[in-house]
C-alpha cells in the first residue's frame, strides 16, 4: 500500500521535534494545524535552553496535542556555568503541567570547543531534577557514548536517548535500563546500516518514533525540512526491517510512548 493512501489516523506519537526551531517561523502554525491530517497523535517538543523551554511550553499551551521538554542542551553551556537554571527549570515544570520530561541534555563531544566535565556536571544535575520530579529525560549522545552510559548506569533515569546510533551492545545496556531508543529519519539513509543492525536485533518495545525537526528529514526528503508528518518513512523503513506492518510498528511505538510520557 502506498504510505499516501494509509489511514494513520492518532498513531504516530512524535517524541521528539523542534518546532519553536527559527526554520518554522514562516509558516509555523499551518504546519502544526496540518499535522493531524496526517496521523499525529502527540507531540513532545524539546527544548535547547532557557528561551526555548519557555518557547516549548507556550507550544503547548496553543495545542492541546503537544507537550513540552523542557532543558538545557550541552552545546549551550557556558564556559563559567554556573547551573543556576537548574531552578529554573524546576519552576517551570512545577508550574506547567504539559512538561513531560527533561531534555534534550547530554553530552556532545563531537566538537572539542565543549568542555566535558561541564557536560557531564549538567547533564547529572538535569537528570537529578528529572528523577526527583519523576520525568523522563531526551537524552543527547554525540560521540560520547562510554560517558552517557556510565551515568545512565549511576542515576537509572526514565527516558529516551535520541536519534541513538550506539552499537548493538551498548543497545541493549541501554534497554535493560529501561530507556527506550529513539529512532528517526537516519535509520532510511542509505548508510545508516549501524541502527539497522540495531533496530533489527532489539524489540519494537523498545523503540521510539522521532523526527528531530527541522532536522534529519528521512528519504525521500533528506536535505528539506523535517516534520512530523514524514514519521510514516521512518516507520516503513523499522516495519520492513522487523518483517511486520506499518501499522504494528505505529501501534507498539505509539504504546511505548504513551507510557514513557504518561500521557493519553
Amino acid at each position: 500500500m502506498n504510505l499516501d493512501d494509509m489511514d494513520l489516523k492518532n498513531l504516530i506519537f512524535e517524541t521528539h521535534a523542534h518546532y519553536d526551531d527559527e526554520a518554522f517561523d514562516s509558516d509555523r502554525s499551518q504546519i502544526l494545524n496540518d499535522l493531524l491530517n496526517h496521523g499525529i497523535f502527540r507531540i513532545v517538543n524539546a527544548s535547547a535552553d532557557l528561551i526555548s523551554s519557555g518557547k516549548s511550553v507556550e507550544l503547548s499551551r496553543q495545542y492541546p496535542y503537544i507537550y513540552a521538554a523542557i532543558g538545557v542542551h550541552p552545546e549551550n553551556l557556558s564556559e563559567n556555568e554556573t547551573f543556576d537554571f537548574i531552578d529554573k527549570l524546576k519552576s517551570i515544570a512545577l508550574d506547567n503541567k504539559k512538561v513531560v520530561a527533561i531534555g534534550e541534555i547530554g553530552l556532545d563531544y563531537h566538537s572539542r570547543t565543549y568542555n566535558k566535565d561541564i557536560q557531564k556536571i549538567a547533564f547529572l544535575k538535569q537528570i537529578e531534577l528529572a528523577n526527583e520530579l519523576n520525568l523522563p529525560v531526551l537524552i543527547h549522545d554525540r560521540d560520547a557514548h562510554g560517558d552517557t552510559l556510565e551515568i545512565l548506569e549511576k542515576t537509572c533515569p526514565k527516558g529516551v536517548v535520541h536519534c541513538f546510533s550506539g552499537s548493538i551492545e551498548m543497545a541493549k545496556k541501554v534497554t535493560d535500563l529501561g530507556v527506550y531508543l529513539g529512532i528517526g529519519g537516519v535509520v532510511t539513509f542509505k548508510n545508516a546500516k549501524n541502527i539497522v543492525k540495531v533496530i533489527s536485533d532489539i524489540p519494537l518495545e523498545t523503540i521510539v518514533l522521532e523526527t528531530d525537526a527541522p532536522y534529519l528529514a528521512p528519504e525521500p526528503f533528506r536535505g528539506k525540512r523535517c516534520d512530523s508528518s514524514m514519521i510514516k518513512y521512518t516507520a516503513q523503513k523499522i516495519a520492513e526491517i522487523k518483517d511486520v506492518s506499518i501499522d504494528e510498528v505505529l501501534r507498539i511505538t505509539k504504546s511505548n510512548a504513551m507510557n514513557l510520557f504518561g500521557i493519553n
